[in-house]
Formats: structure tokens, C-alpha cells, sequence
């Protein structure tokens, strides 16, 4: 197994990229019907060859259960998945972060649902968050490539959830981007 960070070659900077509500929509279109849109709107943020996304969410109903009352891990599930759907799709579309400069956006459609994996998700309730609106973040802390039967992209992500009554939820996940754009088998490389 051959393990290495990312060489980031962007400008030591900073750059804002607002909601894009047709964007923001197509990345949505797999989710079953608005019920499980939770995502409304979402800032893309980008600076040293990382990023970050801000949204806004609202889930005036559950897609699997009755309400509960609160966000729920299910839920946040979700929520994580739709920020950071949108979040890769906005770098890709802006080559906002080095890591994803070989992806265009025919590989980001082709490869949303099927090539990227969920493999660590953790997660911790500090405070009840009300689902029926709320804000999240997730973040793109550091990119590395392994090569094993296939070439992987690894992200690993902080992520957090709160309302504007004290709720909170924070935790971490690990992304698997398998067979990355410009990323080859190591031995096909040699």
C-alpha cells in the first residue's frame, strides 16, 4: 500500500464562492423528491488548497420516521452527505481546490453516488439541534492518496451541525474518492 499527502500548489489565499442555486440542484437530483432535500443553501470557501462549505438546512419532515423532535443521526447522515456532495461539485466546477484539478464536471456526475464512500463517520450529540432549521459545516482537512486494487483519494473531514437555540453536533468522517481522475495504479505509474 503506498500512502502520500497531496501536493497543494494552490495561491496561499482566499476565495468566497456563493450559493449556486442550478448547481445546488443538480447535485440534489438524487434524492428521492424534495422530502429529502434537506439542503437549502450552501457557501463554498476556499484558502490553501483546502475548502469548507457553510448551509442551511430545514427538514420540516422526516423521510423514514416519524418526527422526532430534534436532528438525528440518520439525519445528519444525510445532511453531511448533501453539504459535501455540494462541496465537491463546487470545487470541481470552480478548480477551487489542487486535490480535484484533474476531476471536470462529467467525472463529478459519473462518480457521485457509485465512487464515493462513506468509510469512517463519527459523531457526537453535545445539544439538541431543531431540525426544522439549522446550519452546518464540513471541511476538507486533508487530502492523501493510497493505491491498493485501485487508486484512492482519502479526505478526511470535520463536520458540525447547530441552531440557533444551543443545539450542536460535531464529528469526523473519512471519504474514499476510488479511482480519482489523474490518479493512476502505482503500477501503472512506473
Amino acid at each position: 500500500m503506498t500512502t502520500s499527502p497531496v501536493k497543494n500548489s494552490a495561491p496561499i489565499g482566499r476565495a468566497t464562492f456563493a450559493n449556486d442555486p442550478v448547481l445546488l440542484a443538480d447535485v440534489l437530483r438524487p434524492y428521492a423528491g424534495a422530502k429529502t432535500q434537506y439542503l437549502k443553501s450552501a457557501t463554498v470557501t476556499a484558502a490553501n488548497g483546502l475548502a469548507s462549505a457553510e448551509g442551511e438546512f430545514a427538514i420540516p419532515y422526516p423521510c423514514y420516521i416519524d418526527d422526532t423532535g430534534h436532528l438525528n443521526s440518520v439525519e445528519v447522515n444525510i445532511c453531511f452527505n448533501q453539504l459535501y456532495y455540494y462541496l465537491v461539485a463546487k470545487c470541481v466546477q470552480d478548480r477551487a481546490v489542487p486535490a480535484l484539478s484533474a476531476w471536470t464536471m462529467d467525472d463529478y456526475w459519473a462518480k457521485q453516488l457509485p465512487d464515493m464512500l462513506i468509510t469512517h463517520f463519527s459523531s457526537k450529540f453535545r445539544r439538541p439541534i431543531d431540525s426544522s432549521s439549522f446550519r452546518g459545516e464540513v471541511v476538507f482537512a486533508e487530502f492523501s492518496e493510497r493505491n491498493r486494487s485501485k487508486p484512492v483519494q482519502i479526505i478526511d473531514m470535520p463536520w458540525r451541525f447547530w441552531d440557533d437555540n444551543g443545539g450542536i453536533a460535531e464529528g469526523e468522517v473519512r471519504m474514499a474518492l476510488v479511482n480519482p481522475p489523474g490518479m493512476r495504479l502505482a503500477a501503472d505509474a512506473a
